[in-house]
This record gives C-alpha cells, structure tokens and sequence, in this order.
C-alpha cells in the first residue's frame, strides 16, 4: 500500500435513483424504490475508491464482507450520496463504514471489507477457482 493509506479516508458516490434501482424479480418490479442490492453495489463502489488510490502497482483489492442494514426507502428520483470511511486496516483487510444518505435521512448503514492482495496471488486464487469449476 502506498503511504497515507489509515483511517479517515472517505470517499462518496452520488446516484439519483432509477427504475434499473428498483427492486425487480423475474423482470418485475415490486417497490418503486431504491433497492437494497442497489444500496450495497453503491457501498461497494464507494468502499473500492477508499482503497484504489492506494494500491501498489502490483496490488488488488477484492471484497470479503459486506454487512447492511436497509433504514428507509428512497423513490426514483431521490438523489442518494453514499459515503465510505476507511475505519480499520487489520493485516491486510481495509474496512470501512458504509452509510446512504437522502439529503439528512439516513437510508442505510454497515460494514464493507476488501482484502488486499498481490496480483500474482489473486491470479492464482482465480485460477484454482476457474479449474474447480471446470472439474465440477
């Protein structure tokens, strides 16, 4: 990791909700509202720019937990601002609180983890996965 990488660091993305965000089974939607797995992939977005700017040439990160808790809704056309903070580096695990945000309403709130690895490991941990696959 390169220098400065320590709690504190926060990064934000900023979305306006969209029917694509709402929650939709079998091409169906069900809530015109935010959906918790959009929630989550915006967390994960926000938790990885924590992290990319901090990353060794020869460095990755790749998600190992994520834990939410989904508040309160938010209709198409909310705009969201979901906000990472770096709170812990243990070993090799970056984590970090995640929180969205309806201009003062708290939307929801948890926990992501990436654990940062070597290219050449992670190549290898992706090879071993691709093979079992293949052999299943």
């Amino acid at each position: 990791m390169k220098p400065g990488f320590e709690p504190g660091i926060t990064r934000e993305v900023q979305v306006t909700v969209t029917p694509e965000m709402c929650p939709a089974f079998d091409g169906i939607i069900v809530h015109r509202v935010y959906s918790t797995w959009s929630m989550v992939h915006h967390m994960e977005l926000a938790a990885r720019k924590v992290l990319v700017d901090f990353l060794e040439d020869h460095e990755e990160g790749i998600g190992t937990r994520v834990c939410v808790d989904h508040k309160a809704p938010a209709v198409v056309g909310t705009l969201v601002t979901v906000r990472a903070e770096l709170v812990k580096v243990r070993r090799n695990i970056a984590i970090c609180k995640v929180a969205a945000w309806d201009t003062d309403r708290l939307l929801g709130e948890g926990e992501q983890h990436q654990a940062v690895l070597t290219r050449d490991s992670l190549a290898k941990i992706m090879a071993r996965a691709s093979n079992q696959s293949l052999n299943e």
